[in-house]
């Protein structure tokens, strides 16, 4: 491959697989170049096979040069250095008009008198982009000017306070769908399959040897009954996972070991524990939680007694 063209077209078809194996390979927010690396090795593949091809090409014309007469092998390669020189003809056409700086051929014409011991100086014209770039200034200034002095638009305090605006919005927003970011404040009951499929298996994978598979508890409490040594609720759950229960015989802190993203799951599905039947619960411990945020229920209006009569009944002896 000696030509650049090869080499353009390696990195463009190198280029394009990259964009199809992102695109194609399903890698979540992460790249598929992390989360699968399978990829490096297709990849890899691909760019060995454009190679050979590439290599093959130039074989190829090589030897079909070889095998024209000599006047036609050098009609092909006057055609050749027409074609490269003109290939670019026209960028260096544009890039001559914005310098309108004169060849060495013609700098006789454009020398000035000042002579400083050999040294001379040449009168070249202002670059043309150099021009066009003052006049835009110009121009840039009196609209300013009109704008913000003539018809008082809005003030550098007021576009400070309305981007600081737009900032914490694009904050919050980003901290709602950011599951990474999530916090003790912040922190939402999940109910999505997959949130709580993952909750799962990381209970699986961390809980179930003080808690056993269906929460009926072991070393620790019964996750399934209404009562709560620390609180119920997300929340509160959260805190207890995240930062461990009761000094000296609670739960070892775990925020050191699985992501906010992770304790918000396992303390979702931990939720949805709670009303089932294990096989060997353990006994009550704590207190019943009652959510404060729940809605309250309208109490039951009381029943108003039947009014009793105050005439009473004449018996009459006979």
């Amino acid at each position: 491959m000696r030509s650049t063209a090869s080499y353009l077209r390696v990195l463009a078809f190198l280029g394009i697989a990259y964009i199809l194996l992102e695109v194609t390979v399903e890698s979540g927010e992460q790249s598929a170049f992390i989360t699968q690396p399978l990829t490096w090795l297709v990849l890899g593949m691909f760019l060995l096979f454009v190679i050979a091809l590439e290599i093959s090409i130039e074989a190829l014309r090589s030897v079909l040069f070889r095998s024209l007469k000599s006047d036609a092998q050098e009609r092909y390669l006057l055609a050749k250095k027409a074609r490269k020189e003109n290939q670019f003809k026209w960028f260096w056409d544009i890039y001559l008009k914005l310098l309108d700086s004169k060849p060495v051929e013609e700098e006789e014409e454009i020398i000035l008198d000042h002579n400083y011991d050999g040294i001379k100086e040449l009168d070249n014209n202002l670059p043309p982009w150099w021009v066009y770039g003052f006049y835009a200034t110009i121009l840039f200034g009196v609209v300013y000017l009109a704008r913000f002095h003539v018809f008082n638009d809005y003030t550098q305090a007021e576009e400070y306070e309305t981007e600081v605006a737009e900032a914490k919005i694009a904050i919050e927003e980003y901290k709602r769908t950011a599951k990474d970011l999530v916090d003790i404040n912040t922190v939402t009951l999940l109910t999505e399959a997959s949130d709580i499929s993952a909750g799962k298996a990381v209970f699986t994978t961390n809980c179930v040897a003080c808690h056993k598979a269906d929460g009926g508890g072991g070393i620790g409490p019964n996750l399934t009954d209404e009562y709560w040594i620390l609180g119920g609720g997300i929340k509160n759950i959260f805190r207890t996972i995240s930062e461990g229960g009761r000094d000296g015989k609670g739960m070892v802190a775990w925020k050191q070991t699985l992501k906010p993203a992770e304790m918000a799951q396992v303390a979702s599905y931990v939720i949805t524990l709670g009303g089932t039947t294990p096989l060997e619960p353990k006994e009550a411990q704590g207190e019943i939680w009652v959510d404060p945020d729940a809605s309250k229920e309208e109490a039951p209006k009381e029943e108003i007694p039947e009014t009793v009569s105050d005439s009473t009944a004449v018996v009459v002896n006979e």
